[in-house]
């Protein structure tokens, strides 16, 4: 959640700001705003901008005049306070010296504005953040450092901030506990962001900050170190994606641009994976050898949103293939539950931008507890990939629009080559190896095919879009493509969505069948098929209204979108993209702002 941009150098700061703020605003866009300095200024001190509403918005309201060589800048998806200008970042200390943004939480912020307000301090705002902004200012230091790093000492939370100082225009001080903040190397300049989106137009080397680390950032270098004060030494890494992976390419919206990228993505995930000598697949970043996977007893799938339904397919493939009893839970709910920890389950984190921090901290707990954890995530260097075992990089390329489309189907597809993996370890047969290599073979040309009939879609969207409420079924594989489907539609187009066993409709959900609740039932070609097709049946009988996504025309349904065949096992995959495309067009027809969700935003790092 929230952006965060900074530059120190020698150009012209704001327009540098104000690009990265645009590429960062899937991060968070209820206000926005920048503060500027430069050490060359006649008159010292911050020029800041800010106010509610999008980065445009804030792009009026900055004016003609605010030249300065050194910045920090923050689109907010909003925790503490409404959106206003007041509660926008950046926040300021009385006296107009400090400046602070923040992406995360901080727990204990009512006990210390409590404190602050009983000696005197007058706050301007409703956020957590204002309360660090008058911590460093009362810090009694001389270095921006260690007043910063006495302010983080009394704060209990997650935080990625960058500080600003009239008194210290050369400098930008940064800090991580929780939520990402990146540093981009550049030449006798330097930048920081939450994510490497703002970076790649200026720079492709970067530094990722662990958390409990700080880091000092001047036009010529930067020094990191921890918040205790130990010089560290991080390592510093290139990024494979280029600045042009994030521009629209030609679309009117992220979403319909990613959506149409899924067959070169799953092609990718693929790509120098597959072994035909063995009929399996190569997956060296496990860190998991073949006898240690012979000792997995059980695997737990642990992600958020999309990437729990995500890990719900993969369960399934792993249980079929791999013959490895295998369940996908919230992370949200994991952590909390205080659960039994076994030394035979593996366990798997999942997360498109590596930094959900529901998964990263399910995962120290689990490591705090000597699990085994693998990541499958879509960003390298990411705090997920750095704190487990091993894992899958699924490679989607990047991820703008706010909805996860490309990345989901990805992970799904990862899920297939781990249960592969595992399969062919364990009791899978030669010959079932082949059959699924074909099928994942398969997989980009049937993506693609399904993309090229998107009018088919767009008419299907338009017959349903004025459906207030609608139900999603299916039964064991078609179950978590129904779920996920459910979430898109919601998501993007603000209809009411409800998704359910097919198996479970005469257990309660039938009582809400009427010709204004349409219903989605996904109908593989499967052992199932006429327990499927059945569903549909209660549901005609009931005057329902149905549009089934199935490999065959059903003559019982109202509409039937049809999907290429695969192996059984795989067609979950393919299943799911007719409905991205059908969650999309429903929001277009109902003029919905696809790419930012109202309440949503990308990256959820805060609790």
């Amino acid at each position: 959640m929230c952006g965060i941009v900074g530059y120190v150098g020698r150009r012209d700061v704001a327009p540098l700001l104000l690009e990265g703020l645009q590429r960062l605003e899937y991060r968070g866009y209820d206000s926005a705003g920048v503060v500027i300095t430069s050490p060359k200024a006649k008159t010292p001190g911050l020029k800041l901008a800010k106010g509610k509403g999008r980065v445009r918005d804030l792009e009026a309201r900055v004016p003609k005049r605010f030249a300065g060589t050194t910045g920090i800048a923050h689109t907010r998806w909003a925790t503490h306070g409404a959106p206003s200008d007041h509660n926008a970042h950046p926040h300021l200390d009385p006296a107009e010296q400090v400046a602070v943004v923040h992406n995360g939480i901080i727990d204990n912020a009512d006990e210390l504005r409590a404190r602050l307000t009983a000696d005197g301090v007058v706050f301007a705002s409703e956020t957590d953040t204002e309360v660090l902004t008058h911590l460093i200012a009362r810090a009694p230091h001389e270095t921006l450092e260690d007043r910063v790093r006495a302010a983080l000492g009394q704060i209990e939370g997650t935080y990625g901030i960058a500080v600003l100082h009239a008194d210290f225009p050369e400098r930008i001080v940064v800090a991580r506990n929780g939520s990402p903040v990146v540093l981009g190397i550049g030449d006798k300049e330097m930048f920081v962001a939450s994510d490497v989106a703002a970076l790649v137009a200026h720079t492709r080397q970067i530094v990722t900050l662990d958390d409990g680390e700080m880091a000092t950032l001047t036009a010529d270098d930067f020094r990191t170190y921890t918040t205790e004060g130990s010089r560290t030494n991080p390592e510093t890494t290139t990024v494979e994606w280029e600045a042009e992976s994030y521009d629209m390419g030609g679309h009117d919206t992220y979403m319909h641009k990613e959506m149409s990228e899924q067959a070169e993505a799953v092609d990718r995930v693929l790509r120098g994976r597959i072994d035909e000598r063995f009929s399996t697949v190569r997956l060296d970043g496990l860190n998991l050898d073949a006898r240690d996977a012979r000792t997995v007893r059980r695997i737990k799938i642990l992600g958020c949103g999309t990437s729990y339904h995500a890990g719900q397919i993969g369960a399934q493939l792993i249980e079929e293939i791999a013959r490895i009893p295998a369940d996908a839970e919230p992370a949200s709910e994991f952590r909390y539950r205080n659960p039994v920890v076994d030394p035979e389950t593996l366990y798997i984190a999942v997360s498109q931008s590596g930094e959900t921090y529901d998964v990263l901290a399910a995962v120290q707990e689990l490591k705090r507890k000597g699990a085994k954890v693998l990541g499958f995530v879509n960003v390298v260097g990411s705090a997920i990939a750095r704190e487990t075992d091993g894992g899958i990089y699924v490679h989607a390329g990047p991820e703008v629009c706010v909805v996860s489309t490309k990345c989901f189907t990805n992970t799904t597809v990862a899920f297939a080559l781990l249960a592969l993996h595992l399969g062919r370890i364990r009791d899978l047969s030669v010959a079932d190896g082949k059959r699924l290599l074909e099928g994942l073979r398969r997989l980009p040309g049937q993506i693609a095919e399904i993309l090229e009939r998107e009018d088919e879609v767009q008419e299907l969207a338009k017959a349903y879009a004025g459906a207030r409420s609608m139900m999603f079924i299916g039964r064991v594989r078609g179950y978590p493509v129904a779920r996920e489907a459910s979430l898109k539609l919601k998501e993007v187009s603000y209809v009411h969505a409800e998704a359910y066993p097919a198996s479970e409709l005469k257990h309660g959900p039938l009582a809400l069948i009427e010709p204004a609740l349409p219903t989605v039932a996904i109908v593989p070609d499967d052992d199932l098929l006429e327990k499927n097709r059945a569903a549909i049946e209660e549901i005609k009988a009931r005057e329902g209204r149905v549009l089934a996504v199935a490999h065959q025309k059903q003559e019982k349904a109202d509409d039937t979108y049809v999907v290429p065949k695969n192996e059984d096992e795989l067609d979950p995959i393919l299943m799911g993209i007719p409905l991205q495309l059908f969650a999309y067009h429903t929001a277009l027809a109902m003029g919905r702002d696809i790419d930012k969700p109202r309440n949503l935003a990308k990256s959820v790092t805060v609790e």
